[in-house]
């Protein structure tokens, strides 16, 4: 296990020579959204092939938003594809995982949903799941698969999450996790909850403070962090729930600013996603 000045040292120098090149490829006119066409400046990596199908593929879930948005838009399609292809990019590197180099986009209602042990879900504060929706989350997770939700601020986004959690466990409530818990140092020993906020939130004052906070659209107080979880009856962690935070935001925007890059994507954004991966691929 790192501690925190070894984790900092080692993921800048690993990370930080790809800053530049990132940086270029990410700033462009355009965006293409298909990452077999385009991969935003990601390289790709050989798989052996007599173990494609054993690899790790960080999978993203689609799901329909209250306001008319829908799958074809709306939040859960936040920070793709750059986030789910840095940080595949990452764990490749930086872990002895075998990882796919090729994220996917991923329906709960997928007959394929049972070959991935991870989802990772984004932006749920208008989230609405179907019935069928809401009985695959539920056997998915009995069976021994892992949900994170990431990247929502503010009461009343927490409160449509925890209002659609409870149709899929009606028996079980979200707790806080306490900083002592394994996720938090499987890999990395994180020494605080951590909070990362979009690029365009973070500040830095002339003394050196830190703003790691956006605001919420409800007005609700959102300098704390909160990870909470939904376990089963073993104690396993089958939805994480990253709230007051987005670290999805420091994997995909690594690339354009060196010091959101530094304070954030190194610090806390890349460790904490590499726990909690660790956490549930050996959970």
């Amino acid at each position: 296990m790192m501690n925190r000045r070894k984790l900092i040292s080692w993921l800048v120098v690993t990370l930080g020579v790809v800053f530049a090149t990132a940086a270029m490829a990410q700033r462009r006119w355009y965006r293409n959204d298909d990452i077999s066409v385009d991969r935003r400046g990601v390289p790709t990596w050989e798989v052996d092939p007599r173990f494609k199908h054993d690899l790790f593929t960080f999978a993203r879930v689609r799901y329909d938003s209250y306001g008319g948005r829908g799958r074809g838009g709306g939040g859960w399609r936040t920070d793709y594809p750059d986030s789910d292809l840095n940080f595949s990019l990452r764990l490749h590197q930086l872990t002895s995982l075998k990882v796919n180099p090729n994220p996917i986009i991923l329906d709960l209602t997928d007959e394929k949903l049972f070959d991935y042990p991870f989802l990772y879900m984004i932006e749920p504060g208008a989230l609405y799941f179907s019935e069928p929706e809401v009985e695959a989350l539920r056997q998915y997770c009995l069976r021994g698969g892992f949900l994170m939700v990431d990247d929502f601020w503010g009461d009343a986004q927490y409160e449509n999450l925890a209002e659609q959690l409870k149709r899929v466990f009606p028996d079980r409530e979200p707790f806080e996790v306490p900083l002592e818990h394994e996720i938090f140092h499987c890999v990395y020993d994180m020494k605080e909850k951590p909070q990362v906020p979009a690029i365009n939130s973070a500040f830095r004052t002339a003394d050196g403070q830190v703003g790691t906070w956006e605001n919420a659209w409800d007005g609700s107080d959102t300098r704390t962090p909160h990870y909470r979880a939904i376990t089963d009856d073993e104690d396993r962690i089958m939805v994480f729930i990253c709230h007051n935070t987005d670290l999805g935001d420091g994997w995909e925007r690594e690339g354009e600013q060196k010091w959101y890059f530094d304070e954030f994507s190194v610090k806390r954004a890349y460790p904490m996603g590499i726990n909690i991966v660790t956490y549930a691929m050996t959970h």
